[in-house]
């Protein structure tokens, strides 16, 4: 091999290395951030975000589920969890969202995004049905995220809009233990390809639920914005 073909070569490599180390990003989300999914159904969102980064090394996802749970609840949600193995995702199960900063691993950890998406026990009730109101739920978990989270790390609660889903108060219990919100954006299904919402409970677990208007809300840490 003369020198022009090794200086080829090495250029080849290093545009090689740059492509590896590019930021991939999907809408709030990129590689470069360390990400912790919570309350996952079937594992579709996050698989979501795995394909688009091309790997999930930086993710770590969590359920309430057992795996025998999830084989029973959702068509797709061993398949996804596999797949998130083997891109390097780091998948727990049998996390309750409202304990996590206690879970042994979980609390070691330290994390830039905490996403938990459409937070619910299960739509035992009419969707609409102010019985689907958990307060306690959003607020154990945003107590738990708090303390999970980097101190210029944001924790994402996808919530949808108007009643009677305003009641759970999301603002006024995040700004209680310390944390405010950055910013509210729609939340649109469209922009992560292969996610399925689901409703999690009894012989409907493994359809839909309408989503309607929804939107993403991005808490920090309150004395982040004041200093």
């Amino acid at each position: 091999m003369n020198k022009e073909e090794e200086e080829g070569e090495e250029e080849e490599e290093e545009e090689e290395e740059e492509e590896e180390a590019e930021e991939k990003w999907i809408n709030h989300y990129s590689n470069s951030q360390r990400i912790l999914l919570v309350g996952e159904g079937d594992f579709s969102f996050s698989l979501c975000l795995a394909k688009a980064f091309g790997d999930a090394t930086n993710m770590v996802v969590t359920s309430i589920d057992t795996q025998d749970s999830l084989a029973k609840k959702y068509s797709h949600a061993i398949g996804n969890v596999r797949e998130l193995e083997e891109k390097g995702c780091l998948v727990l199960l049998g996390v309750d969202a409202t304990q996590m900063s206690q879970h042994f691993f979980l609390k070691t950890q330290r994390f830039d995004r905490i996403v938990y998406n459409f937070p619910h026990v299960g739509f035992l009730h009419r969707e609409n049905s102010y019985c689907q109101i958990h307060k306690g739920l959003v607020k154990k978990f945003l107590k738990g995220a708090k303390k999970l989270m980097q101190k210029t790390g944001e924790i994402h609660v996808t919530h949808k809009m108007g009643e009677p889903y305003d009641k759970w108060e999301i603002e006024k219990k995040a700004a209680k233990i310390g944390l405010a919100l950055h910013e509210s954006v729609p939340f649109k299904k469209q922009d992560y390809p292969g996610y399925a919402n689901k409703r999690a409970h009894g012989n409907n677990s493994n359809l839909p639920f309408a989503l309607g208007e929804a939107n993403t809300f991005k808490f920090t840490l309150k004395s982040r914005v004041t200093s």
